[in-house]
C-alpha cells in the first residue's frame, strides 16, 4: 500500500533541508517538521500571499519530481503551511546569497529559536506547546519592534517597525545588515 499523499509530501519537504537517511534522534527533526507542515501560514501584512503561493508551489515541483499525477485538484488550493512558507523563503534567501537553501532554512529556524527541538527533546506535550507559541507569534507577529523574539530577520538597526513590514522587505533588510 502506498503511503499518503500528505507523508510523501512531508518526506519530500524533509529531503530538501535535511537528511532522511539520518537515524539518530539528537540529529533527526520529524516530530518538529510534523508540527510545521500542519500549522497554516496565514499571511496579515500586504504581499506577504506572496510567500504563500512561493510555499504552495512547492506542491507542484514534488509532484512533477514524483511522477504523481493522479491528485485531487483540491489539494493545491489547501492553506500553505508554515514548513512550505520556511522552506521557499529559504530557497529565495539562497538565491540572493552564496549560502545554500538547507543553511538559510536552518538559520530561519535559529531566528525562530526552533532549531534545538530534535526528535531527542521533543516532548510532545511540553514542546508542541512552546513551537506552537513561537509559530504563532511569527504568524501574528507578536515579535519585538527589531523582529527578534520570534521574527525570521532579527535586525540590528531597523529603519522600520518590523510587525508591518512585509517578509520579502525583512529579508532584503536583513541581508544588507549581513553584508
Amino acid at each position: 500500500m502506498e503511503a499518503p499523499l500528505d507523508d510523501l509530501y512531508l518526506e519530500w519537504l524533509y529531503a530538501q533541508v535535511a537528511s532522511v537517511k539520518l537515524r539518530s534522534p539528537s540529529k533527526t527533526y520529524w516530530h518538529l517538521f510534523r508540527q510545521l507542515f500542519r500549522k497554516e501560514f496565514v499571511w496579515l501584512v500586504p504581499n506577504d500571499d506572496n510567500r504563500v503561493e512561493d510555499g504552495r508551489e512547492l506542491r507542484h515541483e514534488f509532484l512533477s519530481f514524483t511522477g504523481i499525477r493522479d491528485v485531487d485538484p483540491h489539494w493545491f488550493d489547501l492553506g500553505c503551511s508554515v514548513l512550505e512558507m520556511l522552506i521557499a523563503l529559504a530557497r529565495r534567501c539562497a538565491f540572493q546569497t552564496e549560502a545554500t537553501e538547507e543553511e538559510w532554512f536552518w538559520k530561519l529556524m535559529d531566528n525562530l529559536d526552533l532549531t534545538k527541538f530534535n526528535d531527542a527533546w521533543y516532548k510532545a506535550e511540553h514542546n508542541e506547546a512552546l513551537i506552537d507559541e513561537r509559530m504563532n507569534r511569527l504568524i501574528n507577529r507578536e515579535y519585538s519592534y527589531d523582529g527578534s523574539y520570534g521574527g525570521l530577520f532579527p535586525l540590528h538597526n531597523p529603519e522600520r517597525d518590523q510587525r508591518d513590514v512585509e517578509i520579502w522587505y525583512q529579508m532584503s533588510a536583513y541581508l544588507l545588515e549581513q553584508l
